[in-house]
């Protein structure tokens, strides 16, 4: 499963138009859609236990649209009698009833209409909203190897665009079928009742209109297809170009103009391909002009011919025709179905690959219960081993005590799994052997909310989402009052700075945080762990991207931020090693060795080596 999702069309890439989405015309089924329910089958019960909610709606509208089909016929019928009797005989109150019904019937068909569209869209909006929840609440439950294999814009796409094509298949071709078999039915019986003779003609001279129309369908769903690739290139060019870090690289690379050429040249590819599909076909679109103008002459040569006229009337000859212009496109729609319903399968193929996927770290089905506010912090890694995806391990049988409210340091060349040990901590990903406890307790029997209550995480890169500080702090702790995130905001060594801003709190810190410096942006995600007020802390490089000034500011916040809990710091310089109550040293994923810094500098070993070259922690080993 993962190789298929792997492995979509690059066309895709930034969430690009599906190609079997709403926006593509009818024709050849879609090789990619085949190629997607070949991997990815889909079970008809699947679907209907989607729609078995909506049994009753379903069957209203399938009666609604039999009856809108039904009493939309007797128009042409009316329009015989106005012509044939009313009119001749200038029977005025005949005529005021005719007529009368004329606009009743179409006074009906639109209020059937509009109750029909109604509960359509919104059976369609709740199947969507389902399906659109539990696949963005089941995503969140996927480890990081997942998003890190996954493309974000694979994952936009089937969230937004697979989810959004559905609303057509749900709204429109679902209640098209009923409406374009019922329409299509009905119309030539009374096309037959009318007219068995101009029946028989317009069965000889539908063929090659339809034949015709579907050459134009086929050639511009082609065309259709690589406009929506080249928009995807578009839309990839505007996510890379114009985003705040894309911007940033352009102008300190020099590439403005190269991005615009690409740009420009994307653009006027698409100029071509949309004048290509305005244009595709025309000859055919022509012929087919001439066909349609010759239906209603054939019919009215065969009408008036005496030999064929059967002694027609006026009247059934303007209703005939009236009748004959409205069974093209019910037939057409009916020609393209099997095209529709693959498209349909493939789009809930797509959806139902992603909500089939196993969570790699699942909540545990009986959790212990216990409660974040009184918990120790007594940490104990136990014969810990970790591999990524199933390749060599990363850690080899790790086993380490953090006791409770003390502060350990983890040094270790690049690669050696330092921040893999912190990350089996907070659970971002599960060991593949042994255990990690807190208070004696297994981290995969800990209810997942409890667990980020009880571990806070302050990594290298801090992220804060584009909106206010506010509701960047409320984020941890939603119920806090401006007090509370004031004296957070303090204690992150960041209050003063805040408060000197025009707008405070209600500041936008623009996206991912850009209106900040990389210090300020780590207060900030210091300030907002505070606000959670975690029992056991892993510090994952916090200050290794920061410069010496702006890292002091930071380590002063961190550890005022320690005081009183275990914290897990990965380290990188001598000063934060040296203030630890405990320090290990990793080394090819085991422990080579551990006390306190004192301890290991007298014990002449690797971390004594260290201080003795003065070369920066990471390089030990």
């Amino acid at each position: 499963m993962s190789e298929n999702i792997l492995s979509q069309n690059p066309a895709q890439r930034g969430g690009s138009p599906r190609s079997g989405g709403p926006n593509r015309g009818p024709g050849r089924i879609n090789p990619a859609d085949r190629k997607q329910l070949a991997a990815q089958p889909v079970s008809l019960n699947r679907i209907a236990a989607l729609f078995a909610p909506h049994k009753v709606s379903i069957t209203v509208v399938v009666l609604l649209i039999s009856v809108s089909s039904i009493v939309g016929l007797a128009q042409p019928f009316l329009v015989r009698h106005i012509i044939d009797t009313a009119l001749p005989h200038k029977d005025v109150n005949l005529l005021l009833w005719l007529t009368g019904g004329m606009v009743a019937v179409a006074a009906a068909t639109s209020a059937i209409g509009v109750v029909q569209t109604w509960m359509t869209t919104g059976m369609g909006q709740t199947i969507m909203h389902t399906l659109r929840t539990r696949l963005f609440t089941h995503l969140q439950k996927q480890s990081l190897g997942f998003f890190t294999r996954t493309r974000g814009g694979e994952v936009q796409s089937r969230l937004n665009n697979d989810i959004a094509g559905m609303q057509s298949v749900i709204t429109s071709t679902a209640t098209g079928i009923a409406s374009n078999v019922t329409t299509t039915v009905a119309t030539a019986i009374a096309m037959v009742a009318l007219s068995p003779q101009l029946s028989l003609l317009s069965l000889i001279v539908i063929p090659p209109a339809i034949w015709f129309s579907r050459r134009v369908a086929l050639l511009r769903r082609d065309i259709t297809s690589s406009m929506q690739a080249e928009l995807a290139t578009m839309n990839t060019q505007v996510e890379e170009g114009l985003s705040i870090s894309g911007v940033r690289l352009a102008k300190t690379l020099g590439t403005t103009g190269r991005d615009e050429r690409r740009y420009t040249e994307s653009s006027q590819r698409l100029v071509g391909l949309e004048m290509r599909s305005q244009l595709a076909g025309q000859w055919r679109m022509a012929t087919m002009g001439i066909i349609f103008a010759a239906i209603p002459a054939a019919i009215y040569l065969v009408a008036g011919l005496p030999a064929t006229s059967g002694g027609m009337t006026i009247g059934t000859l303007v209703a005939f025709t009236a009748l004959q212009g409205t069974i093209f496109r019910p037939i057409m729609g009916l020609l393209n179905l099997g095209v529709q319903w693959v498209t349909a399968m493939a789009l809930f193929s797509r959806i139902f690959e992603y909500l089939d996927l196993t969570p790699e770290i699942e909540a545990p089905a009986n959790p212990v219960q216990i409660d974040p506010a009184t918990v120790r912090g007594d940490v104990r890694f136990e014969g810990v081993r970790f591999a990524y995806d199933g390749g060599a391990e990363v850690l080899h049988g790790i086993d380490l005590a953090l006791p409770a409210g003390t502060t350990t340091a983890v040094v270790g060349p690049t690669g050696s799994g330092k921040s893999t040990l912190g990350s089996l901590l907070s659970r971002l990903h599960d060991a593949t052997a042994g255990r990690i406890t807190i208070d004696g307790v297994d981290v995969r029997d800990i209810d997942p909310e409890n667990l980020t209550r009880i571990v806070g995480v302050v990594s290298q890169e801090s992220y804060l989402i584009h909106d206010t500080i506010r509701e960047n702090l409320l984020l941890a702790a939603p119920d806090a009052d401006d007090a509370v995130l004031w004296s957070a905001l303090a204690s992150a060594q960041i209050a003063d700075l805040i408060a000197g801003l025009p707008d405070g709190l209600d500041t936008m810190v623009g996206a991912r945080g850009h209106r900040f410096s990389g210090g300020e942006q780590q207060r900030l995600a210091i300030a907002r762990t505070i606000l959670r007020n975690p029992r056991v802390l892993v510090l994952d490089e916090a200050t290794s991207a920061l410069d010496n000034t702006t890292e002091a500011q930071v380590q002063a916040a961190l550890d005022r931020l320690a005081v009183g809990r275990t914290t897990l710091t990965i380290a990188h310089r001598l000063s934060t090693v040296e203030e630890a109550d405990q320090l290990a040293v990793l080394a090819a994923g085991t422990i080579a060795e551990v006390g306190t810094p004192a301890e290991l500098r007298d014990a002449g070993g690797a971390y004594a080596a260290l201080i003795a070259s003065g070369e920066p922690l990471e390089l030990v080993g």
